[in-house]
């Protein structure tokens, strides 16, 4: 996975926590949004296995089968636009104390075979106030007739518009929490 991060902060994640080992049929890659809101908003959204549609743009509905614990299952339904209607998912890795999620997509109508995704929440400041480092990555075979430049670029885009969303839903969530502490 190259990026173009350097020794900075966020290469020093990735290289903690983003490591993907792809085969020579897979592509794999980790992208990084800085959100204004502080870390335990960000956090409280992306930890929801079971509610990823309150910032997945492309999500309708999630039913889970099982609790929440490590190997549960999610049923995603897409919404239309996209090449999929549904995706069976597992619950790989959650850690609060590391703020660490981990999923890998089991089934579904959709074309990401053998995918998998790491996403961490980092504290930071963003203009004197706290902010949050966001890094998602993820690797994934590449489909028969497609090349690795094409598939990761398709799933770079839909994972840009989750943390977009991530980042917009966020910044609300922020920006009421400050005018709540104003107004009391």
């Amino acid at each position: 996975m190259s990026s173009g991060y350097g020794d900075s902060m966020e290469a020093q994640y990735i290289r903690r926590h983003h490591r993907h080992e792809p085969r020579e049929n897979q592509c794999t890659s980790a992208l990084v949004r800085h959100v204004k809101a502080p870390v335990h908003l960000v956090w409280s959204l992306v930890r929801r296995f079971d509610q990823p549609q309150k910032y997945k743009p492309f999500v309708s509905r999630c039913i889970m089968k099982g609790d929440l614990g490590i190997g549960s299952l999610r049923e995603v339904n897409v919404k239309s636009g996209l090449p999929a209607t549904t995706s069976t998912e597992r619950l790989e890795l959650l850690d609060d104390d590391e703020h660490i999620l981990g999923i890998r997509i089991v089934g579904g109508d959709h074309r990401l075979r053998n995918y998998s995704s790491i996403i961490t929440v980092h504290p930071e400041v963003i203009d004197g106030r706290p902010g949050t480092l966001v890094i998602e990555s993820f690797v994934v075979d590449v489909p028969d007739g497609n090349t690795k430049d094409e598939t990761c670029y398709f799933v770079e885009a839909l994972i840009r518009c989750n943390l977009k969303s991530l980042a917009d839903v966020s910044e609300r969530m922020a920006v009421q929490d400050r005018t709540e502490l104003i107004n009391h």
